[in-house]
């Protein structure tokens, strides 16, 4: 009976993890956490008012996208151009939207020909973003977070 209980004392001790302690940091903890994250998506895209009442991710990604495209399209259909050619052309937009939903142009990419023969476009397309309703920042677990978006926009003059 000793030899049992001397057997059942041993193997619980030998067996038991309560003793071994593992020391962390906080900053070990900080570090996995980080490595859990996936910096390049958002839990909420960037929106207009128009864009609010929309819940799946890629809805507001597409309402945002949109309403952005046709803003800068409706401001240049205001404005007279004249050209001696047809230009048919994508223009690549670049920007910053900031966690106060400040937006901000890294790079407007224009082809040569169209900045010969519209030499006033990207202010243009700066002039009609000056004139964007207030945008509502995106989201990252609970916290406003700055996003960078490229727009193409395309431009047929004739």
């Amino acid at each position: 009976m000793k030899r049992i209980a001397v057997f059942i004392l041993f193997s619980t001790l030998v067996s038991c993890q309560y003793f071994d302690v593992k020391k962390t940091t906080s900053e070990a903890i900080l570090t996995e956490e980080l490595k859990t994250f996936n910096w390049n998506e958002v839990d909420s895209y960037p929106g207009f008012l128009t864009c609010e009442d929309l819940q799946a991710k890629a809805e507001t990604k597409q309402c945002f996208e949109t309403t952005l495209a046709n803003h800068i399209s409706n401001q240049l259909q205001t404005k007279t151009i004249i050209v001696n050619q047809d230009i048919n052309d994508t223009i690549m937009l670049s920007f910053l939207i900031s966690e106060k939903g400040v937006l901000q142009i890294q790079n407007i990419q224009v082809d040569s020909i169209t900045t010969l023969e519209i030499p006033e476009i990207k202010s243009f397309i700066t002039e009609s973003l000056n004139t964007l309703p207030k945008i509502f920042p995106a989201i990252k677990r609970g916290q406003q977070v700055k996003t960078q978006f490229k727009l193409p926009i395309v431009l047929q003059v004739n």
